[in-house]
């Protein structure tokens, strides 16, 4: 929550350049609250396990939050049941004339096909280009980033000549370690990554609105920003939860001949032992500060003045 202070303090100032979130007398007793209001479109195979990730990061802020699930009209999950999808999801249609303070796109298990190629390449097109106008901040993640990267600038996907799969060292760039979506964040941090595809850096360099916030030697660019955070692009899984892993490890298990161990996750590189967690904390600041910095004290307190 921000702190109060005196008017014209000189602190403030100062705060401010650290990115720490003060307010001066006059504007906290002019300040109104209301709930931020988040949509997720979750295009995961298994929605109550993303859902449940998703919302224990959500949940570490005091502030109130409104989360909507939306769905696609042009796409029935398998694998969730559809009592569920109909008791808490929302056809986009639906929420069309809505606006959101927050939005998070999830990947999803397409990466095989070219973006034309999924079934509803249409409708999730017509949504990326509806949050830039109805949302505050989107949060796209691991496909969801190489879609949205591939919508908007045309920047295309490359398979990988292996699977990424394990958790991987991040580093924040020398220019951006004062970014305030990574305050508290070490000058290193961990990342898990699942997938068979990736988007090359000099695709990105070459176009000037987005900024690579981080990157690994290994796995390429991981966050991505542009239009001063209406847009952020994740690669990995910040949200996974510390089993997930292991258990997409022995679900292919014997049933694929490219199946390897995930990379810097086990205890001594050992099934038996577990999984060493190593990147929870950066994801609860990482969520924490998006909700913080590019949502809270941008979004208008009337949102209809989203634009």
């Amino acid at each position: 929550m921000p702190l109060r202070l005196p008017d014209k303090l000189p602190a403030i100032k100062t705060l401010e350049d650290e990115n720490i979130f003060v307010i001066d007398e006059t504007r906290g007793h002019s300040q109104d609250i209301r709930p931020l209001r988040v949509v997720i479109l979750n295009l995961m195979p298994l929605k109550v396990t993303t859902e449940t990730d998703l919302i224990r990061l959500l949940s570490n802020t005091p502030l109130q939050i409104d989360v909507t699930f939306m769905k696609l009209r042009s796409h029935t999950p398998k694998n969730t049941p559809i009592e569920h999808m109909k008791q808490f999801y929302i056809d986009f249609d639906l929420l069309r004339n809505r606006k959101f303070d927050g939005m998070i796109v999830t990947g999803a298990p397409v990466e095989d096909f070219s973006f034309e190629d999924v079934n509803y390449w249409e409708e999730i097109s017509d949504i990326f280009k509806w949050a830039r106008t109805h949302v505050t901040s989107t949060m796209y993640i691991c496909w969801a980033a190489q879609a949205a990267l591939y919508a908007f600038h045309g920047i295309n996907k490359v398979m990988m000549p292996k699977k990424v799969f394990g958790i991987f060292p991040q580093r924040i760039s020398s220019k951006y370690e004062n970014c305030p979506l990574f305050r508290g964040f070490d000058s290193e941090y961990n990342m898990p990554h699942s997938r068979h595809s990736g988007t090359r850096t000099e695709d990105v360099n070459a176009r000037p609105e987005i900024s690579i916030l981080s990157y690994s030697q290994e796995t390429g660019p991981s966050i991505m920003m542009e239009r001063d955070g209406r847009e952020i692009y994740i690669t990995g899984h910040m949200e996974y939860n510390p089993d997930t892993l292991d258990t997409e490890y022995r679900r292919d298990l014997g049933k694929r001949d490219d199946v390897e161990k995930p990379i810097n996750y086990y205890i001594d590189d050992d099934p038996a032992k577990g999984p060493r967690v190593t990147w929870r904390a950066h994801a609860n600041l990482l969520y924490h500060n998006w909700i913080n910095y590019y949502i809270y004290q941008k979004t208008p307190y009337n949102i209809e003045e989203i634009a």
